[in-house]
This record gives C-alpha cells, structure tokens and sequence, in this order.
C-alpha cells in the first residue's frame, strides 16, 4: 500500500490565542517547550491588539514564528497592515506569518457576516504589493489612489526578509484563492475525518492551479487533554474546551437573530441544548443588538448563563477533547493526512495547559 501524503515525517506544532496584553509570556514559554508557532487573535471587541502584543512577544523569543490567526482585512485599511506586519518584520525577521481570514470572530462581534470574497482578494493584493516595494492602486474613501511604502529604505521597516501569507479558507472559492496565491491553508475544525476531506479538496485546488509539490495546511483547535476517567464536562475540560463549544451556540443564535449563517450543522445529540440556548439568546438585550451579549467571552470562556447548554456532548463532539492516547491518534491521523501543523488554542487563565499539549507534542518529533 502506498504511503499516505504525510506519513512517517514529523508534525510540527504551534499554539493561539486570543491575545493578551502580555501574551508575550506565554509565546515565550511555548518557544521554550519547543512549538514552532505563536498565532495571535486578531479580535479587536474581545481582545487586546494583536501587532502590539506580538511586537512584545517579538522582543522577548528568539525562535518561534509569529502570526495573526487571523488578521480580518475589514478592520484596517491594506496600508496600515502592510505598514504593521512590516515593523514587525524588523523586530522578527523571517519569523512573521501573516494569517488572513474574511472573518467570523471579529465580525460577528459587531453583527457583521463575513467580507465578501472579491474585497479580500484585493486586500490581499494591495498589501502584498506594498510589502514588495511596488505603487499600487486602491480605493481610498471611495477614490482610486495610488499608494506606495515611501521610504523602506531608511531602515525603519522591514519589506526585504520573506513573510509567509497563510488564509483561513473554508468554500471551495476561497481555497481556490489559496492555492492561487501558494499560500499557506489554516482550516478551523474539530472532526478529523471532515479536516481530512476538506485538506483533500485544498490540494486538488493547489493542483489545479499549477502548484508543484503540496499546501502547508496548520489545522486550529480547541480541547483538553483528559485523565483516564475524567468527564468532558469536568471543571477543566470546561474551562479549556468549554469555549470551543460554546462557539456552537453562538452559530445557532446568530442564524436565529440575526440572519447570518450558520456553516456547522448542529448534531441530533445536542439539538436540545442548542435550541434551549437560543431560547436564551431571543432575550438578550440590546434587542437592536443581540451579538453583543451573545460573543461576550466568545473562545475565551464559558459564561456563566450558557454553561447548562455546554454539555458533556457538545464538548466531545465540537473539540480535541480526549485521554492523551486518543489524542495521539487524532493528531497522527491528521498528519498522515498531510497537515504540517498542529495548533491548538490555550485559553485565557488556563495557560498551564501548554504543558499537557507539549507532552503530546513530544511524541511526534
């Protein structure tokens, strides 16, 4: 039987989360236990600024990459992310992802779906553009202008060392996108047998457009990593993969309130809680602006009026929630599969769990 696309070679591993002030601490730990990758949450509602925590967190590793996971084009105009990912190039160089996405987390946050597909693709031009020194032209407050770095060579940014481009592409239109680009594929999952289905349809989409060789796919996630006999509804698998679940109920009560749509379907196992959630949500106030009580805490925590509809179920099926050896196995099916990374999120408050997750890592280099 031939060998499956990434059998037998390494997995690399990195970590998210949503930033901190001083996330620096915990890029630093990570660095220091051995993950290739810090992932910064660029949710400007939610959490602190992403460039100015990664800029400290440039500061204080030598090693690690850093990225935004990711970045929303709709919440800065193309120059200023140039302008930003290119300072931090000079603090970093060669250690920069530049993790782009339409947008859910950060838009949902304001009751907004995500960005339409044309407007990221020209995002995404003017700011690789600007970042290989060139005039581009853009609309600026409704104006064709042509724009352009100035002066890069005065040293105080960095255009010159390579970043890598990474977009969260989830329709075949966008993956198209990706593949276009040759960029780096970041999937959003928490089943394995659907992440590998969907990193079979990104490399048919990478061999369709030309592409030699196969996509760098980091696969994002959220769990716990349980003791033998621990529930997932323990207070830890809560507090780490309670989030995580939690995001399914947000979806739902999206749909219900605000019309945005709702792309994971809710299994028949957690109908009942989930519609009991959105029970809950119909009397959230603002009533001109349910999102605002429906995202508090959204990948963060668990709050307190939803924790009875996160439940045992909707934890183990919505997260990497499992004993280690089962763990094991999911991340070696993934990567047999071809995904070059695993990343997973450490929640706020529990970033102790970066040690359960590095004696997994261990057994894969």
């Amino acid at each position: 039987m031939p060998a499956r696309p990434g059998e037998g070679r390494a997995m690399e591993f990195g970590i998210a989360m949503p930033t901190d002030a001083e996330s620096w601490r915990l890029a630093e730990r990570a660095e220091e236990l051995g993950f290739r990758s810090a992932w910064f949450y660029d949710t400007q509602m939610l959490s602190a600024d992403c460039f100015v925590a990664m800029g400290a967190a440039a500061m204080r590793t030598r090693r690690i990459r850093l990225g935004t996971g990711v970045l929303i084009p709709s919440n800065r105009i193309a120059a200023v992310t140039a302008n930003a990912f290119a300072t931090l190039n000079k603090l970093a160089p060669g250690r920069v992802d530049m993790g782009l996405g339409t947008g859910f987390t950060g838009r949902r946050a304001m009751g907004l779906g995500a960005m339409k597909l044309q407007e990221f693709e020209d995002y995404i031009r003017v700011m690789l553009g600007l970042l290989a020194g060139e005039t581009v032209e853009t609309t600026i407050e409704g104006q064709r202008r042509k724009i352009r770095l100035l002066n890069p060579e005065l040293g105080l940014i960095d255009i010159r060392t390579p970043m890598r481009l990474h977009l969260a592409a989830a329709g075949p239109r966008a993956r198209a996108l990706t593949a276009r680009l040759g960029a780096g594929w970041i999937n959003f999952f928490s089943d394995v047998p659907a992440a590998v289905a969907m990193l079979a349809e990104m490399r048919d989409a990478w061999v369709a457009a030309g592409q030699a060789g196969a996509p760098e796919a980091t696969a994002f996630v959220l769990g716990c990593v349980l003791e033998e006999g621990e529930p997932h509804d323990s207070p830890r698998a809560i507090a780490q993969a309670g989030p995580r679940a939690a995001v399914m109920l947000h979806r739902a009560a999206d749909e219900a309130l605000s019309g945005l749509p709702n792309i994971s379907p809710v299994p028949e196992s957690c109908r009942d809680a989930v519609a009991g959630y959105v029970a809950l949500a119909k009397g959230f106030e603002p009533k001109d602006a349910p999102w605002l009580e429906n995202h508090r805490g959204h990948l963060m925590a668990v709050k307190e009026e939803e924790r009875p509809f996160v439940t045992s179920e909707l934890i183990r099926l919505s997260s990497f929630t499992a004993t280690e050896a089962e763990l094991k196995r999911r991340i070696g099916d993934l990567r047999d599969a071809g995904y070059t990374e695993f990343t997973v999120q450490i929640v706020p408050g529990q970033e102790r769990a970066i040690e359960d997750w590095a004696r997994i890592k261990r057994a894969f280099a």
